[in-house]
């Protein structure tokens, strides 16, 4: 077998064994113990399309229910793989496979305005109450910053907007845009906490209802509203630009684009604040598998991708903050609350997307902890004196806002 010539070379710390199609079992690593991870394979050519696309392949096949664990989590074998292959991933004949998606990554990542609005809806269109199973109680669907390694899901997604409202400087009655707002929390944290008024824009239907409605409830309609609008089309200025978590559609083909549109929506005086999936290892591809059924048209940059495109549209980074292991622990807490509401999920969709869920999840968190994903929170500004000259004013807005929260209001279950 093409896979067993693999894992023997590639499998030394840890403890797997494979039961293949024809029911042999072939064991890889340290000896068999009780954390040994135990995967049946079906199908003939399984181990082929593995061995061959690990990217694609491994996850269709947990996806299809042709990779079966008998012992462990997918969480457990793709970590016990990951370990083995080092900070970058590398498999020694994959060579010509990264040369070609390597060509054919711009085109992955065209995102022109017909094809971004698709691209968010298969994923942001979901069925809401699908992310109300493992979402915290404000449904934020992006990296959550953890002060203290204790921290709930729901303290740390506090913590997480707190931190970003920090870095803006906010005073009340300023004008404040969210490209990519979600469900609405942060916009509705930063008018409720910080006295601000906020436009948040999306490219999701099932988003824009449900932030406005909870706008609605909350009483902050006259202060917070959202447009579903792409922002290449936005008009006006404001005092202060936040976005999180939508960099990653963009594109590197887009990025002067995206730049260019921050530095013309923001007022002279005003101040960005970008947050955004990074590598740390340089360029790279979106693997295949999130690419076909997560995240199509999606990539997660660089930063030697990202400043050349800022630097050209006249904008200063007056900070950037690299957050390494927080989004790991995000993950974490999504994929176990995922796993514990299984069923719920199922009766909205079916076992088969469950799988693909859960790897999704898994993958990830093993991406973030393993091989050299981050976040990236980056302030810009149109002129070199907007802000403070030292970081000491972040703190010390930080420490204010937390005496100043209103208690957060759970997310109104979907449906």
């Amino acid at each position: 077998m093409l896979l067993d010539g693999l894992l023997k070379r590639v499998v030394k710390h840890g403890s797997l064994t494979v039961i293949d199609p024809k029911g042999r079992s072939f064991h890889y690593g340290e000896p068999v113990h009780d954390g040994t991870v135990v995967i049946r394979l079906n199908g003939a050519f399984t181990p082929w399309r593995m061995a061959l696309n690990p990217k694609l392949a491994v996850g269709e096949a947990f996806m299809d229910g042709r990779l079966v664990l008998e012992k462990g989590s997918i969480y457990d074998f793709l970590e016990t793989v990951v370990q083995n292959l080092g900070p970058h991933g590398e498999l020694p004949f994959q060579v010509l496979q990264r040369g070609w998606e390597k060509l054919m990554r711009w085109w992955h990542q065209f995102n022109p305005e017909a094809a971004a609005s698709r691209r968010v809806r298969h994923h942001y269109d979901l069925d809401g109450r699908l992310y109300d199973l493992f979402l915290d109680t404000d449904k934020q669907y992006s990296c959550a910053y953890f002060p203290a390694p204790d921290a709930t899901l729901e303290q740390a997604q506090l913590a997480k907007k707190r931190h970003i409202a920090a870095k803006l400087k906010l005073k009340p009655g300023m004008k404040v845009l969210e490209i990519g707002c979600g469900w609405g929390g942060l916009a509705l944290y930063l008018a409720e906490t910080c006295g601000v008024e906020v436009l948040g824009i999306t490219l999701s239907h099932e988003q824009h209802a449900i932030a406005t409605s909870r706008a609605q409830e909350r009483g902050l309609a006259d202060r917070v509203k959202f447009r579903i609008c792409d922002y290449r089309k936005l008009d006006g200025q404001f005092d202060r630009i936040v976005s999180v978590g939508m960099f990653e559609h963009v594109g590197v083909p887009h990025y002067p684009e995206y730049f260019s549109g921050v530095h013309r929506l923001l007022k002279e005086d005003g101040v960005a604040l970008i947050h955004s999936i990074g590598r740390s290892e340089g360029p790279g591809t979106t693997p295949a598998f999130i690419r076909k059924y997560i995240f199509p048209g999606g990539y997660i940059p660089a930063l030697s991708e990202v400043m050349p495109s800022i630097e050209r549209s006249g904008l200063w980074l007056t900070d950037m903050e690299i957050l390494r292991l927080h989004y790991a622990e995000t993950l974490k807490h999504w994929r176990m609350r995922f796993v514990a509401q299984w069923d719920k999920a199922k009766a909205l969709y079916d076992e088969r997307f469950c799988r693909m869920w859960e790897f999704y999840l898994a993958a990830s968190e093993v991406t973030f902890r393993h091989w050299g994903h981050m976040v990236f929170q980056a302030q810009l500004t149109r002129r070199v004196d907007t802000l403070p000259v030292t970081r000491d004013y972040m703190l010390e807005d930080e420490r204010r806002l937390a005496g100043t929260e209103k208690p957060q209001r759970p997310f109104a279950k979907t449906g």
